[in-house]
């Protein structure tokens, strides 16, 4: 429910009111918590760059529910109720095609900005094989010249929803080598290349969108959203947050000091004073976000097999390098048959009941519904 922008109301006295007023009086505070006051700050400034913030953010901001004359008194149901925590991020749209993106504040001491920039650039966005996410817009603070606003897409985790088919996780697995590649080519190690910073273009599956706040509802703030499959809907995947990367000189040499990022399992972190691959370091790590997200979590990704243990190589002289380790995928994606593709993903608490509907749906996809599907997407088996 949309909020309206009139001076705010003198709250009342919790204990004058009913049981139902003060408990949804804490759950839904009719002000903003102190570290959203930032976004609320900024909300004029951001609007004349050309991005307005959701309505909570606004200056005059008065909660859906507490309007004068509303009809909906419940704030589980106002999108306005929801607040966000990740204070470094907001969502926001732009008002010059209505179209939804992210805004990040960074420190100026960090190189995220210029090395986002420059591997999205406009002539290296027209290769097919770059996953780094594009940098839309970056601005300076108006009152703290130490910070700065980095504009991206709207993105989603890429593993929300869950993964339900074997295609889905082979198509994932490649795109993500092919831009792990992209980016060492351009000589830039990511140095933190974990879960949290792999994300996905989700539209595809959630054409209604989803709230930013609240990933798990419709951008009304309550209904359910209702994900299509990946296998029929496929989605792009993105590497983000460069703020702990290092790009590298033509011909300088990536084995130097570093301490990772938030993968404690890297062999070569235990002695961080001794120089190491960074590059290596992205191998290993990536290695493992498919180890955890993938091989611990689903059934019979028996493809994932050897792939891995190579990824994961302990001492990082002896790992391949990225491009090996693309070279080698695609040889092993050759060999996955197409019929398999549909096949639902099992996971090891799976029960006799959902193992009989998992095989009676795989059953009847039928082959020729495979095959039709892997002649349209060509991305998911050919070798480019």
């Amino acid at each position: 429910m949309e909020a309206s922008f009139v001076s705010p109301l003198p709250e009342k006295d919790a204990s004058a009111s009913n049981p139902y007023e003060v408990f949804f009086s804490l759950v839904y505070p009719a002000r903003i918590k102190e570290y959203e006051r930032h976004w609320r700050d900024r909300y004029n400034f951001l609007l004349t760059h050309g991005y307005k913030l959701r309505s909570r953010y606004h200056p005059d901001w008065t909660p859906s529910w507490k309007t004068p004359g509303t009809k909906q008194k419940n704030p589980v149901y106002c999108e306005d109720a929801h607040e966000h925590v990740i204070y470094m991020v907001m969502d926001a749209l732009r008002t010059a095609d209505n179209s939804k993106v992210c805004i990040k504040r960074i420190t100026k001491a960090s190189d995220e900005i210029a090395i986002g920039k420059y591997l999205t650039s406009e002539e290296l966005l027209s290769d097919s094989k770059n996953h780094c996410l594009p940098v839309l817009d970056d601005f300076v603070d108006p009152e703290d010249p130490t910070i700065s606003y980095m504009i991206m897409p709207l993105l989603r985790d890429f593993n929300d929803p869950e993964f339900g088919a074997h295609g889905e996780v082979i198509d994932c697995v490649t795109q993500l080598l092919e831009g792990l590649v992209f980016m060492h080519d351009h000589l830039v190690a990511h140095t933190d290349l974990t879960t949290v910073n792999i994300m996905m273009d989700a539209q595809p599956i959630l054409p209604q969108g989803w709230h930013f706040a609240s990933p798990s509802v419709a951008p009304n703030g309550y209904e359910n959203i209702k994900p299509l499959p990946r296998i029929d809907y496929p989605v792009r995947y993105y590497l983000i947050d460069f703020d702990g990367s290092i790009r590298f000189s033509p011909g300088e040499s990536p084995v130097i000091k570093g301490v990772g990022g938030r993968d404690n399992d890297p062999p070569e972190l235990i002695t961080p004073h001794i120089p190491f691959d960074q590059y290596k370091l992205d191998v290993f790590t990536l290695g493992n976000v498919f180890r955890k997200e993938f091989q611990q979590k689903y059934l019979n990704l028996d493809f994932l097999d050897g792939l891995i243990p190579m990824m994961m190589t302990h001492d990082f002289r002896q790992r391949p390098t990225s491009q090996a380790v693309l070279d080698y995928w695609y040889k092993t994606r050759e060999r996955i048959p197409i019929a398999s593709a549909r096949w639902p993903l099992r996971k090891p608490t799976e029960t006799i009941v959902e193992t009989v509907i998992n095989t009676v749906a795989a059953a009847r996809s039928g082959v020729n519904n495979l095959r039709y599907f892997f002649e349209e997407d060509k991305r998911t088996w050919a070798n480019p």
